[in-house]
């Protein structure tokens, strides 16, 4: 089982603003953060739901290649609201929200987008 996630972002500030309104929909708030005197990896921006923070962001050099990261989301409704508030914020679409079962499970519904650095990021219920 996976507890938690971190990608490397080239501009922190942009990318905390990114993730704040996209992640907004499915739940997640800025939970922690943390500036280079107390982690010695510059800047350090935890989101999650209910206090835990799961996914991370890090200012540094991005990861080569991107990532991709999906989100489990309750219902349909909570993946269009990620995919709207995503693009809203300056997010480029990767993939609208669709119904994707010729390619996972057969009631697969997901959207993706591409964060400031490229990083692939997905809202999906089943």
């Amino acid at each position: 089982m996976i507890d938690h996630i971190g990608i490397k972002v080239s501009n922190f500030e942009q990318s905390k603003n990114f993730y704040a309104v996209a992640l907004a929909p499915l739940g997640y708030e800025l939970v922690k953060e943390y500036d280079n005197t107390a982690t010695g990896v510059k800047y350090a921006a935890g989101f999650g739901v209910d206090g835990k923070a799961d996914f991370w962001i890090v200012d540094g050099e991005v990861n080569t290649p991107p990532v991709h990261v999906a989100f489990t989301v309750e219902s349909c409704e909570h993946v269009n609201a990620f995919y709207a508030a995503a693009i809203k914020v300056g997010g480029k679409d990767y993939g609208a929200p669709s119904w994707r079962s010729h390619y996972y499970y057969s009631k697969y519904y997901g959207a993706l987008v591409l964060d400031p650095d490229g990083h692939n990021i997905e809202a999906v219920c089943y």
